[in-house]
């Protein structure tokens, strides 16, 4: 009871101050350890927020650790070896949902700009029937994206396909090159560039065949997020600003420089990774937000290929918690 009366207080508007680090103190004498697992790589915001001292400012000492797949990410976050996950926030839905888990999303970061890549000789979805197709975890997120695009041209699964889970979209490409059986994957940016450039075609955009999807975005514990509120509201404004970086005209040369770095991306794919990526519909998010209609498509696809609640699809306020995300803006300058 008294972590979760000072938790609410921290949180209500007068007290926001609080939270703020005083410029008189030295943020490396009290900075606080966060652990954060990610999929399928540590967000870009985050390098930022590294490289430009947000973390230590608000106060924060914040080790990653990229997790090999979503099981991992899923099992790692519940067992409590990690404090926050940053990966497509089906996951979280499915936590909530298939293990009984009491984990809430705190925060967007990127919609959906995934392709469906297939084999060079494959033309067609069609072209997927009686094929092996490639996934992550075969009942999450992309796996989703997936199945539904199949059954828009009524190819249903099991009967007229097979799922192999193979790991994280890096992992989906390596296998996709090695095995030239594994017909077709979801890829996102930048795999799904260098898939192309290689001669892997696309089949068609997610965003165009099923319109707006929260892709990527932070979720915790709720009872860790109860008992730090604190840290997790700094680490969310931590976010936010190394996201408005990101997102400022004025910063793309040192954008793309740093997709060329992260990535190991040559000059041109890291510029069109910024353009189809980073600043396109359906990108990066402004100031990490989630978007609530992307959030609804989620649980609508769970729905319609999992028959997950029997009709019933609940809003996304059952899995998003916002205040901690506005305690968060209200700590930073209005975004211009």
């Amino acid at each position: 009871m008294k972590h979760a009366l000072y938790t609410a207080a921290c949180l209500s508007l007068p007290l926001l101050l609080l939270l703020k680090p005083s410029s008189s103190q030295n943020p490396s004498a009290a900075r606080q350890s966060l652990k954060v697992i990610c999929l399928p790589a540590r967000p870009l915001a985050l390098t930022v927020a590294h490289d430009q001292g947000l973390l230590s400012k608000h106060g924060l000492d914040v080790q990653t650790q990229i997790a090999a797949n979503s099981d991992e990410l899923r099992s790692g976050l519940a067992e409590g070896k990690f404090d926050v996950a940053h990966a497509a926030v089906d996951n979280a839905v499915a936590m909530v949902e298939k293990s009984g888990a009491d984990v809430i999303v705190v925060m967007g970061g990127e919609g959906s700009t995934n392709e469906l890549i297939a084999q060079p000789e494959i033309h067609a979805i069609e072209d997927l029937r009686g094929r092996t197709l490639i996934v992550d975890a075969p009942n999450t997120a992309y796996a989703i994206q997936l199945k539904k695009i199949l059954l828009l041209h009524g190819i249903e699964p099991d009967r007229d396909y097979q799922i192999k889970p193979v790991g994280g979209t890096p992992a989906r490409l390596a296998a996709m090159r090695e095995h030239k059986e594994y017909a077709a994957s979801i890829l996102g940016p930048p795999t799904s560039l260098l898939a192309k450039r290689d001669g892997f075609p696309s089949l068609g955009t997610t965003q165009q065949i099923l319109g707006a999807y929260q892709g990527v975005g932070a979720f915790a514990r709720k009872p860790w997020a109860n008992e730090n509120g604190v840290l997790l509201t700094r680490y969310i404004a931590a976010f936010i600003e190394a996201q408005r970086w990101l997102l400022n005209p004025s910063n793309k040369a040192q954008v793309v420089a740093l997709l060329a770095r992260e990535y190991k991306l040559p000059e041109e794919l890291a510029n069109e990774a910024y353009s189809s990526w980073i600043v396109a519909p359906g990108g990066f998010e402004p100031d990490a937000e989630i978007s609530l209609d992307g959030f609804r498509n989620v649980l609508q696809l769970r729905a319609d290929v999992e028959h997950t609640w029997k009709g019933e699809i609940p809003k996304p306020e059952k899995y998003y918690d916002s205040a901690y995300y506005k305690a968060a803006i209200s700590l930073l300058p209005s975004r211009k």
